[in-house]
């Protein structure tokens, strides 16, 4: 296969538009040498079932892409792949850049807020690498917040870029971490999609089979571990996605002058009709959808601002010149 074939579904600037050159990634980091395999069209891959050779890959990804030096997470806890979450990160990063003249904001003024940020701390290692943004990541486990902390204290290059906040009541998820005085730019945010706990095991059963299907020998269909792994705050709550972006849909109206732009990821497209209509009860001033693909899979996010044009001028006059 051509190493050298672009992945035209990615966004323009993402750096994973083409298959990894698994030689630059072991050189970056060689214990990913263990884990690369010939697959059975005789190209180098990973076990994608192997829930260590995912977590070695992303690591590798990370050293060789963004500057990382050292970076782990807990066993069990969620080892997102990279491609698909830089996706966001550039598509958020255009709708900055219609407020500035077509240019993307840069710089450690520009605060971004990460909600879930996850013991990976993913999003916030990607926009401080790219544009050199400052983040404040919520979560309410301590031992992600802990995990990420560790990541930004290991890498010169996150240093003083971005801030961890505890999330203290679950139950909430823009209150009680915005300040009375902060401005944010821009929310991003990936919901727990499924419902209920029996429901993601589900949906882990049917992606263990897809990736067995896909394999040669790589694992045995009755091992279900998560691949990407997944405590259960990251991949379930009630009412499931739909029903958080609802809530966060209700609770961005109370920060409408604090907050620029929110958005979240919309995994099913199905839930849109409800966010939308969530979105036109609270009064927003614009609503923007983009999809955006990795493969086959096409996923999206829905942004919004409580700002008329000529505020989200005044705002970046304000605090981006």
């Amino acid at each position: 296969m051509n190493d050298t074939l672009e992945k035209n579904n990615l966004h323009p600037r993402n750096p994973h538009r083409f298959r990894y050159n698994f030689k630059d990634l072991i050189n970056a980091c060689p214990e990913l040498a263990h884990f690369v395999l010939v697959n059975k069209y005789e190209s180098e891959a990973i076990d994608f079932a192997n829930p260590e050779a995912v977590k070695m890959l992303n690591r590798a990804i990370l050293m060789y892409f963004y500057e990382i030096k050292h970076w782990d997470i807990p066993t069990g806890y969620l080892c997102p792949p990279v491609p698909g979450r830089a996706d966001y990160i550039h598509y958020v990063a255009d709708i900055l850049a219609e407020t500035n003249n077509g240019i993307i904001p840069k710089g450690n003024n520009i605060n971004i807020m990460d909600i879930g940020v996850g013991a990976n701390c993913i999003y916030p290692i990607i926009g401080v690498n790219q544009f050199d943004w400052h983040f404040v990541g919520t979560d309410i486990d301590p031992v992600a917040i802990k995990s990420a902390e560790n990541i930004i204290s290991a890498n010169e290059l996150l240093k003083g870029k971005i801030e961890c906040r505890l999330q203290p009541n679950s139950i909430n998820i823009l209150d009680e971490v915005i300040e009375n005085d902060e401005r944010f730019d821009l929310i991003i945010c990936n919901p727990p999609f499924h419902a209920s706990a029996e429901e993601a095991m589900e949906g882990n059963r049917r992606k263990q089979n897809n990736l067995a299907d896909k394999s040669v020998k790589f694992i045995n269909k009755e091992d279900y571990k998560l691949n990407f792994g997944g405590q259960s705050n990251e991949l379930w709550c009630e009412g499931g996605e739909k029903a958080f972006i609802v809530k966060m849909v209700k609770e961005s109206t109370k920060y409408k002058n604090q907050v620029l732009w929110f958005s979240s990821l919309v995994s099913n497209k199905s839930h849109l009709k409800s966010i939308e209509n969530a979105l036109k009860n609270a009064k927003v001033a614009k609503i923007k959808t983009i999809e955006m693909a990795q493969g086959q899979k096409i996923s999206r996010f829905i942004a919004w601002t409580f700002q008329n044009k000529l505020q989200q001028a005044e705002w970046a006059k304000s605090r981006w010149k």
